[in-house]
């Protein structure tokens, strides 16, 4: 690494908490290293107080760019310039470029997770999905999937800060797409028995799972799922979640938040670089 550090080299961060988990910097250095571009990237440990004066701060100093991950993707599109029409649908941001210190806000998750999905060889377009969760990453999905061709959605989530979110988000996608898309409050059970009975695929898209909430699951128990059912959570660390423990007891199909971070990731490295990440490469280094 400090063979490749010199005077010009161009830094990019990624902002969260917890961050200290997370694969983005070995993913993306070892892809910087890969085509001999002068960058690095770093994990930064920011919360939502925080987050105002980092954003700031990455533009006084002329940082390219940085991912945003929980709990920031929803609020940091207030500090920025301008949004991508996929930011600006969705209502998150989870990557950020600076050029000459005009900040663009992009969502690449639902793009990423898509993309998993299609490399896992799981065809979701025509049939319905539920999933937990109605903040950054859930939207995103959500959108991209109504935007391929999801034929309907069903999103449940506390009735917190992001529930109001949640009842914009099927605002926009019965008014803009063609799928049909309800919003539950996660507390009840029976609804939430009721949507994944009848769903193809069951997408965690919370952070239950990861710390501190590791051993957990938005899932009571596994009479909630049935073996032809496909769950996926977003949660990369640990590997396999509690939800997907669960689902491999009941023999489902079961997804992790790899793949997603992985094609994330390459559209994220894109838009900073203009280069195309080596995925074939990160993927060995990864999986």
């Amino acid at each position: 690494m400090t063979e490749r550090i010199s005077g010009k080299t161009q830094l990019i961060g990624l902002l969260g908490t917890p961050i200290s988990h997370s694969l983005s910097p070995k993913m993306h250095n070892e892809a910087f290293a890969k085509l001999g571009l002068d960058y690095v990237y770093l994990a930064f440990d920011v919360g939502t107080e925080q987050l105002a004066d980092v954003v700031q701060g990455f533009r006084a100093m002329g940082i390219r760019g940085c991912n945003v991950t929980m709990p920031n993707k929803v609020l940091v599109k207030q500090h920025l310039d301008k949004l991508s029409p996929a930011a600006e649908l969705a209502g998150a941001v989870n990557t950020v470029v600076n050029d000459d210190g005009v900040l663009t806000g992009h969502i690449t998750d639902g793009t990423g997770y898509m993309r998993a999905l299609v490399e896992a060889k799981i065809d979701i377009i025509g049939e319905k999905l539920t999933i937990a969760g109605a903040g950054g990453a859930a939207t995103a999905i959500c959108i991209q999937a109504a935007l391929d061709g999801v034929r309907e959605i069903s999103i449940f989530n506390r009735r917190d800060e992001f529930y109001e979110r949640g009842e914009q988000m099927v605002r926009d996608i019965n008014a803009k797409t063609d799928c049909k898309a309800r919003l539950f409050d996660l507390a009840d059970l029976e609804a939430l028995r009721n949507e994944i009975g009848d769903s193809v695929i069951f997408v965690n898209a919370t952070s239950v799972g990861m710390k501190p909430l590791v051993g957990q699951s938005v899932v009571p128990d596994v009479s909630y799922l049935r073996p032809d059912l496909i769950v996926s959570d977003v949660v990369y660390v640990p590997v396999k979640t509690r939800l997907l423990e669960m689902a491999d007891e009941v023999g489902c199909t079961t997804v992790n938040g790899l793949g997603m971070m992985l094609w994330q990731g390459a559209k994220a490295f894109e838009i900073w670089t203009g280069e195309e990440m080596p995925v074939e490469d990160i993927k060995a280094l990864l999986f």
